[in-house]
This record gives structure tokens, C-alpha cells and sequence, in this order.
């Protein structure tokens, strides 16, 4: 039995994940349009991203088995100094290799940041009472999530607002603040996260590295035996390309709308909190979703409606119609997520559960790495509108891939017995 009960570790699970995204909050409104400010074209803000799709692309796995081996706790350490180091240099950073640095370096964050939290948080559960319901815990977590980033973001626009502080423009200044609760987090996380794991120190480190690799060919293992599985985790190559839309063009198709940047950066701060609430009331709703209509066939009607929200932000004309469309769009987003991972827990065991996620979150980053770069250029030679409704239709297409995870549910409800558990992966090569 773990030393924590199911309750504490929801609270302290809760409260790091808060901490986590609460810098990213801060950084949403001026990332696009700080680097914008320094001197960068869109297709240039296009490259630059790259950097992190690639990374995460070579290093999603081999840090998964990393932290299924040596721990979560010194993999999630490593993801924050890390990720304190790329915010200090987006501070001061004013060209394209500096900024290519900057998401080099987010890349490998990433990477590394990809699910030992989550993993932690669902083995310390099932540890604590193997038959606690971990999906209300996820779902708890996007409104937790939600939360954290829009009041960032609240705070974000307040700060832009103020305007610049001495020689710091007042897009730099949210940055400077982020940086700040990012030492928060690390200091947290050294504080509140304890695990009962592999060995650490140098004889550990040794060991996990050997294991890294068999952990990785085991949760291979699984995906190829598993289509469910498989399923699951191709729905983040559509998810990776279509988010560019919300989370990079949302800014500059504001700004389109509103005529002046560093206004469409002060309405983007509340607009964001507002919509990270919205995402949170979203998530909120994983209980009677889960209910009815289910897990796999609510997800596959929210990535529908994503995407005819997506299609409202490229199309309405006006700040008010795209700011309403934004606000929808998070609310769908908050509630798909916790179902996606619930969907995907319930296919691995616990040794191989941060694996199995880095792979789904393997897909989603060079995707959304590609829809960087496709999505910009297009916009560059047509329009931010047009980028935004192609984002949308290939979202929306991801939709018949929770087919499998449906039929699997309705066919382990009428017979338990015909649908088995996922089987124990094999080792590499097998």
C-alpha cells in the first residue's frame, strides 16, 4: 500500500500540476507576438517550432523509458531547470538562432515532461487503492489546469497592459514573471512529489539507462498487439497538426481582426483566462460524460465539434465572433482530454505507463511541428482564415479513431469475459 492515501495524492498530484502550467499561462498571450516584436516573420516562427517537434520526436521515447525506469521524480526535476533555462533565454533572446535555441531547448522539456507526472499520479492512486477511479483525478486536472493557465494568462494581458517597465517592453514582462513561477514549481516539486521507485544515484542511473531501451521495446510491444492501442494514439497526429490553429494562429488572426498587436496581446491575456475557465468547466464535465454518451463516443463527437469551433475562429468577422469561437474551442478542448486519457490508461499496466504516453505524446508534437510550418506558410500566401479552416477539417477527421476503443467498450459491457486485458508487452525484438 503506498504511504499516501488516494486523497493526498490527488491534492499534491492537483496542486504540482497547477504549478506546471502556470508559466505556460503567462507565456501564451506574447509568445507569438514577442518573437513577432524581435524581428521574426510567421514562416520564421514556423522554423523555429520545428525545433521543438524534432526533439521531442528523437527524445519522446527514450525519456519515457527513462522515467518507467529510474523514476519520475528526477526525470520531472530535469524537465523544470530545464524549461527555467529556455524562459531565461526567450527573455533576452533577438534572432532566429537564439529563438531556435529557445525551442530546441523547450523540445527536450518536453520530452522529458511528456507524463511522469500523470504516470505518478495514476500508479500512486491504483497504490493506494487498486480500485480508486483515476479518471475523476484526470478530469479534476484539466479544471486545475484550466485554471492555472488562465489566470496566467489574466495576468499576462495585466502585465502587457501596464506597459514597459524601464528598458523591458511590456511583451518581455510576462516572460520575467513566468520565469519566476517556474523556480516555484521546482521548489514544489522537490517538496511534494515522493516516490517509491528504482534505485538513484550513479549505480541506479547506470541501471535505468540499460533498462530505458527494453522499457520502450515493450511498450511497442504493446501498441503493435493492441489496436485499440494503436488507435488511440494515432488520433494525436491529427491533434498535434490542428492545435497550431488555437494555440499559434489564435494570436495573429486577433490581431489581423483588431489592427494593433500589442492590443489584440491585451485582449488575448483576459481572453485566454476566460478560456482556460472554459476549458476547466469542460473538464469538469468528464463525470456525465463518462456516463453518457461514454468515453470513446464523447470524444469522437468533441473532435467534430473542435473543429467547427476552429472553423468560427477562422471565418466570423470581428473580435467578438472569433473571441466566442476561441471560448468554445476550450471548452470542447477541456473536456476531450480527460476522456483521451482515461481511453488510454485503461490499455497499459503501470510499468510501462509513462512509455505508452510519450508515445501518444510523440505523435502529437512533430505533428503539430509540421502544422507549424504548413499551416504558417499557407497563411503567409493565403490567409490566416484559410490556415485555420484546413487546421480544422484535419481535426475533425481524427474522429473515427475512438471507433475501436467503442466497440471494445460495448463488447466488454455485454460479455467481460470476450474482451481480455491488454497482454503483458514482450521484450524488444520479440
Amino acid at each position: 500500500m503506498s504511504a499516501l492515501s488516494v486523497r493526498q495524492v490527488r491534492r499534491r498530484y492537483l496542486t504540482l500540476y497547477g504549478l506546471r502550467w502556470l508559466p505556460t499561462g503567462l507565456m501564451i498571450p506574447v509568445m507569438i507576438l514577442l518573437m513577432q516584436e524581435r524581428g521574426l516573420s510567421l514562416p520564421q516562427i514556423g522554423l523555429v517550432s520545428t525545433a521543438q517537434g524534432l526533439l521531442v520526436l528523437a527524445l519522446e521515447l527514450p525519456t519515457g523509458g527513462l522515467a518507467d525506469a529510474l523514476g519520475r521524480r528526477p526525470v520531472l526535476l530535469a524537465a523544470g531547470a530545464l524549461n527555467l533555462i529556455s524562459l531565461s533565454l526567450f527573455a533576452v533572446a533577438d534572432s532566429f538562432l537564439l529563438f531556435f535555441l529557445v525551442w530546441a531547448l523547450q523540445g527536450i522539456y518536453r520530452a522529458l515532461d511528456s507524463g511522469p507526472l500523470e504516470s505518478w499520479y495514476v500508479d500512486a492512486t491504483l497504490a493506494a487503492d487498486p480500485k480508486a477511479e483515476y479518471e475523476r483525478g484526470l478530469g479534476y486536472a484539466g479544471t486545475v489546469v484550466g485554471a492555472a493557465i488562465g489566470a496566467g494568462a489574466l495576468l499576462s494581458g495585466g502585465l502587457v497592459l501596464l506597459g514597459p517597465i524601464g528598458p523591458v517592453s511590456a511583451l518581455t514582462v510576462p516572460v520575467l514573471v513566468a520565469i519566476l513561477a517556474q523556480a516555484a514549481a521546482l521548489v514544489a516539486l522537490l517538496a511534494l512529489l515522493v516516490e517509491e521507485g528504482p534505485a538513484t544515484g550513479a549505480a541506479g542511473l547506470r541501471a535505468s539507462v540499460v533498462q530505458a531501451p527494453r522499457m520502450i521495446g515493450e511498450a511497442f510491444g504493446l501498441l503493435r498487439r493492441s489496436r485499440v492501442l494503436l488507435a488511440l494514439v494515432a488520433v494525436e497526429l491529427f491533434w498535434g497538426f490542428g492545435m497550431v490553429t488555437f494555440e499559434s494562429l489564435l494570436p495573429v488572426r486577433l490581431a489581423e481582426v483588431v489592427g494593433d498587436p500589442e492590443r489584440a496581446a491585451a485582449l488575448l491575456g483576459p481572453a485566454n483566462s476566460a478560456a482556460w475557465l472554459a476549458s476547466a468547466a469542460g473538464a469538469a464535465l468528464t463525470p456525465l460524460l463518462l456516463r453518457w454518451p461514454g468515453a470513446a463516443p464523447g470524444a469522437a463527437l468533441l473532435r467534430i465539434l473542435q473543429g467547427v469551433t476552429v472553423v468560427g475562429m477562422g471565418l466570423f468577422a470581428g473580435p467578438v465572433g472569433v473571441l466566442v469561437a476561441y471560448l468554445a474551442c476550450y471548452t470542447v478542448h477541456g473536456a476531450s482530454n480527460p476522456l483521451h486519457s482515461g481511453l488510454l490508461h485503461r490499455q497499459v499496466d503501470g510499468p510501462y505507463r509513462t512509455s505508452v504516453l510519450s508515445l501518444n505524446s510523440m505523435m502529437a508534437q512533430p505533428a503539430g511541428a509540421l502544422g507549424g510550418v504548413a499551416l504558417t506558410a499557407l497563411a503567409a500566401v493565403t490567409s490566416v482564415g484559410t490556415a485555420m479552416v484546413v487546421g480544422a477539417v484535419v481535426l475533425a477527421v481524427a474522429a473515427p479513431l475512438y471507433l475501436p476503443a467503442w466497440r471494445a467498450g460495448r463488447q466488454r459491457a455485454a460479455d467481460p469475459a470476450a474482451v481480455a486485458e491488454p497482454a503483458e508487452p514482450q521484450a524488444a525484438g520479440r
